[in-house]
């Protein structure tokens, strides 16, 4: 795919709102998956070199969280182990899907989902005192982080807010936590998806790296702010993002 000097620029501009919007939240994929679509890139091809994008995010916010010392090593493994088989098959389901079908269906995902977030940001609001459950013996959370890696291995939009209703109200981490956690999860099914989607050949890696540019310098100059930022600011920030995602969810 040949690109103009001001579609890199939109790429990057857009990866560096994205990687900013999921490091603290989510829904930077309901910016980015429509951004690919409108340069040319059929649903299933941007669906895939979206995930490009993310995975380098991921690495770089996930790095930054655990400097901070906001990774919750001990929880690594039993909220992995749903998520990833989530994303397996979220990601076969979305290879399956015929393009026809998948670009309605991922606008109508973005939709929902971001309304559905608007009018419960409550749920995600623990204290930093809070006393993590365990997730093997919280039956509840562990099907939620299923879901979260299923609907994330399918379309990446708005999977920061499932993830992050899994990790708060499921299991009672706070904002900062969570979202360290929810970067690690995302890491994890988005390498597994992009493993399937680059065998299915429906990557397109040069707007993916750069949107990949962008995507990384947003996580890199988050995730210090989010660290430092007061739980009644991560609040207020996640209420707006919200709003953001169902503006462009309808916009796009």
């Amino acid at each position: 795919m040949e690109l103009t000097f001001f579609e890199i620029i939109v790429l990057i501009a857009t990866g560096l709102l994205a990687g900013s919007i999921n490091t603290i939240a989510g829904g930077g994929s309901n910016l980015s998956l429509p951004v690919l679509m409108l340069l040319g890139l059929p649903a299933d091809i941007a669906n895939g070199t979206n995930r490009v994008a993310v995975m380098l995010q991921c690495i770089v916010g996930l790095r930054g969280y655990d400097k901070h010392g906001a990774l919750h090593r001990e929880a690594i493994f039993p909220i992995l182990i749903p998520t990833c088989l989530g994303g397996v098959v979220g990601a076969l389901l979305s290879v399956a899907i015929p393009n026809l079908y998948l670009k309605p269906l991922l606008l109508l995902l973005i939709l929902l989902m971001a309304v559905a977030v608007l009018f419960r940001p409550d749920i995600m609001a623990p204290d930093l005192d809070s006393i993590p459950k365990n997730p093997s013996k919280t039956p509840k959370a562990w099907v939620g982080l299923f879901v979260a890696g299923t609907y994330g291995g399918f379309v990446q939009a708005g999977v920061g807010f499932i993830l992050l209703g899994a990790l708060t109200a499921g299991l009672n981490y706070d904002l900062i936590r969570a979202n360290a956690l929810k970067t690690l999860c995302a890491l994890a099914f988005t390498s597994i998806a992009l493993c399937v989607f680059i065998a299915s050949e429906i990557v397109s890696w040069a707007p993916g790296l750069i949107l990949g540019i962008g995507s990384m310098l947003g996580a890199h100059f988050t995730v210090g702010k989010a660290i430092k930022t007061k739980p009644s600011t991560m609040r207020w920030a996640l209420f707006v993002i919200t709003s953001f995602a169902v503006a462009a969810g309808l916009l796009f």
